[in-house]
């Protein structure tokens, strides 16, 4: 079953509104943060959340949806302006998370040790994740493990814009990822693993052609790819939930949930197992959506409403 959300081309339609990212603000964002340090640049963070909130009708829309089902009431202005805020304050950290400022942010991690445990007992394991929260906050518990090394999979081609800006920042912060959608992704994630490695990715947005599973999500169906499962069923590894919610401030916190165990899955039991992953992974989400509930960052129509 393939997503709705397609036009010409196939390309769904998250795809299409990534590549209006815009390259000029972001480098603005980037010269003020690093000239005159995180509070002035959290200043001018709240003009261009409010600019987009007033000039983002479709994203200000999903938006409101979003927050109608994980709030249980009614959306308004003040609560778009915080989710906008929030998702413009993850991306505003990276800046300084991939210079390794790890030093600005109290961060707080929840489930680590079993994630180390199993890491212990076999080498490598896998960690999904969602556009929830910041990502990049893993690198900040890679660095206080010793030994933990983190890679990551994804489309660089739908980011190309940020990351040629987080290039900038950074030269380093590019070299532990590995690209999607290539022949030989699933053998270098192999390779990772085999190393010790963790290895992550996003399981929360389809890119039109995948297979999907429709599951139960914040109360209604929603259409969550297959593929990332049926990477981590193949390379036979545990996978992990991994979400950085960011609490406000200079605040976050990693969390760590165990999903599913394929180290252990006979080839013909599979699919029933990835099944009950994915509806696990939606089950997760949404509890922390309700946790954190400006931290959901998919500002498109998710659920697909006809």
């Amino acid at each position: 079953m393939s997503p709705p959300d397609r036009e010409e081309g196939g390309r769904p339609e998250w795809m299409r509104r990534q590549e209006r990212s815009n390259l000029a603000i972001l480098r603005l964002m980037v010269w003020i943060s690093l000239s005159f340090g995180r509070g002035v640049g959290r200043v001018v963070l709240r003009g261009i959340a409010a600019y987009f909130v007033l000039f983002a009708p479709a994203a200000r829309r999903a938006s409101r949806d979003y927050l109608h089902r994980v709030l249980g009431r009614w959306a308004g202005w003040r609560d778009g302006y915080r989710h906008v805020l929030s998702f413009a304050s993850t991306i505003h950290d990276r800046i300084y998370l991939l210079n390794d400022r790890f030093d600005l942010f109290d961060i707080m991690v929840h489930g680590g040790d079993e994630l180390i445990a199993s890491a212990q007992r076999q080498p490598g394991a896998l960690l999904v994740g969602a556009h929830l929260g910041s990502f990049e906050v893993l690198r900040a518990m890679g660095r206080g493990q010793a030994g933990l090394k983190v890679a990551m999979m994804m489309y660089e081609q739908n980011a190309r814009k940020i990351n040629a800006t987080l290039e900038a920042i950074n030269p380093k912060a590019t070299q532990d990822i590995i690209s999607l959608g290539q022949m030989e992704s699933m053998l270098e994630a192999r390779d990772r693993l085999d190393q010790g490695y963790l290895v992550g990715m996003l399981a929360d947005r389809s890119l039109g052609d995948d297979a999907t599973q429709e599951v139960l999500f914040l109360g209604e169906p929603a259409s969550f790819p297959l593929g990332p499962w049926r990477m981590a069923a193949m390379l036979r590894r545990p996978v992990f939930l991994m979400a950085g919610l960011y609490l406000g401030g200079n605040r976050y916190e990693l969390h760590f949930v165990p999903l599913a165990d394929f180290s252990t899955v006979e080839r013909g039991a599979r699919e029933a197992a990835i099944r009950d992953a994915v509806q696990r992974y939606a089950d997760t989400l949404a509890a922390l959506c309700r946790q954190a509930p400006y931290n959901w960052f998919n500002f498109f129509d998710f659920w697909q409403k006809k």
